[in-house]
């Protein structure tokens, strides 16, 4: 007997349960839409899976790893350093599952219903759920699309055992003794500052004629020197032309300067961005616009050209970052609820966790400038800060910009020690409407790296106090 597929009336429907996806579905919810969200996958989407929250914690575990050998300088001699790398996978594991059931939770305790099953759209109020034994219809007055993005893969790099993804990066059973990393931006600084902390021979090979290019120059030239400290071979406008498998590693090849160069390996991570998660979804049987890149057009308020159907995170414009998904998350919700929202991305950072760690929010000085504004770059370096110096981490900057005729703070670049966590308040300054008068005026306490921020407002002031 065939059992009919009656379809199941849904009020709004999030698809995709990542950090753009829960966070939406939460936040509708509070606004007390009857919400319900599919996945096929794991809870947490690739950033609380296998991207943000696994590859900090091998990061972290790399930063102790590389503190274990001590230092001589502060008189500081070990012996004997090891790592069972088992145990840091499975320590990384359970740092993901409690956040993975932690979103559970939070789901339920906010009422809202969880699908499995992978969606595809057939008209601009309905969608098919399918899983590996049903389909099932549903209908839906409010749907927003997150179903984030995948790994680039390059033709004549394709995913095996040895030539791996981010993905595979973050599950290998051992430490490898040597890594080519083909691509230097966040992701391969990241994972390779990782594994050369745990003492592999890690070579970045990339096109362009920086890592990091999405950071200024100073920054870059900051997290540079301290790869090669490190051991870490960066080669800058190299081509990756293909790589030979054998059974206990690769060998990769390239060009440069108009020479080809080989580079043996145990593995070969492939870092060259991501796709939107766009193709196969049935997009085109609603008439949502995507533009050449598969990134789906939104308005201010993330909605789409067809007016109940909402998108948010990597498949979007802009960076793909966990806290811009969380964020346009929340303003699609709001704006379905009735709430008067609608997206602002100048105070939205960007944060690197190289070593040291960069981060940016609002302006550079150029964009601003750019943009109309009248501005000026006020810098501090970590090197005349007490803290930094009483950590033996004192490479970098901050630098503030503001707008010259009243100080309003616009931007700001670290790059240093905790720079992931001391931009936040420059973002809540962008946010408020701070000058930089009201930075400085703002009590640090002493000594902490959050002093620097300060002292760049006292610069940007005329006022300098531990700097010329």
């Amino acid at each position: 007997m065939v059992v009919g597929d009656f379809p199941i009336e849904l009020d709004t429907l999030v698809v995709g349960a990542g950090p753009g996806g829960y966070v939406a579905a939460i936040r509708a919810a509070q606004t007390g839409q009857n919400v319900t969200i599919v996945d096929k996958g794991a809870l947490g989407g690739v950033c609380l899976n296998v991207g943000c929250i696994p590859s900090k914690a091998m990061i972290q575990a790399g930063h102790l790893t590389e503190n274990a050998h001590g230092n001589e300088e502060l008189g500081i001699k070990t012996e004997n350093v090891s790592v069972d790398f088992s145990k840091v996978q499975e320590w990384k594991g359970k740092v993901v599952n409690k956040l993975t059931s932690g979103v559970e939770s939070l789901l339920k305790g906010n009422k809202v219903d969880i699908v499995k099953g992978e969606v595809y759209f057939v008209d601009k109020n309905t969608v098919k759920v399918m899983d590996e034994k049903n389909s099932q219809t549903y209908t839906f007055n409010n749907c927003i699309i997150a179903t984030g993005s995948t790994p680039i893969e390059i033709p004549s790099f394709k995913f095996t055992d040895r030539v791996i993804d981010s993905t595979g990066a973050l599950d290998l059973k051992e430490i490898p003794k040597k890594m080519v990393v083909i691509g230097g931006g966040y992701i391969g600084t990241e994972l390779g500052t990782a594994y050369a902390n745990f003492g592999t021979d890690v070579t970045i090979l990339e096109g362009t004629k920086q890592i990091l290019g999405a950071f200024e120059k100073q920054m870059q030239q900051v997290v540079s020197k301290r790869l090669k400290k490190k051991g870490v071979t960066v080669t800058t406008e190299a081509m990756a032309k293909g790589v030979e498998e054998s059974k206990d590693g690769v060998t990769v090849t390239y060009e440069v300067n108009g020479k080809e160069e080989t580079v043996d390996a145990d593995y070969v991570l492939v870092t060259v961005g991501r796709r939107p998660n766009t193709a196969e979804i049935g997009l085109e049987q609603v008439g949502i616009d995507v533009d050449d890149k598969g990134l789906i057009k939104i308005d201010k308020q993330c909605r789409t050209n067809i007016d109940n159907i909402y998108a948010i995170g990597d498949i979007v414009d802009g960076p793909p970052l966990a806290h811009k998904a969380s964020y346009e998350g929340k303003v699609a919700a709001e704006v379905i609820g009735g709430e008067k929202s609608e997206i602002d991305y100048i105070g939205i950072p960007t944060v690197v966790f190289s070593d040291p760690e960069l981060a940016t929010v609002g302006y550079s000085q150029q964009e601003a400038k750019d943009a109309g504004y009248n501005a000026k770059a006020s810098k501090f370096p970590f090197a005349a800060n007490g803290r930094a110096l009483s950590l033996n981490d004192s490479d970098g900057f901050m630098k503030l910009i503001t707008r010259e005729e009243d100080g309003l703070v616009i931007g700001a670049q670290i790059a240093g020690p905790n720079a992931s966590e001391m931009i936040a308040e420059v973002g809540l300054a962008i946010e408020a409407g701070m000058t930089a008068e009201d930075i400085a005026l703002t009590i640090h306490n002493h000594p902490s790296l959050g002093e620097i921020t300060m002292e760049a407002a006292d610069v940007a002031l005329g006022m300098p106090i531990h700097t010329m």
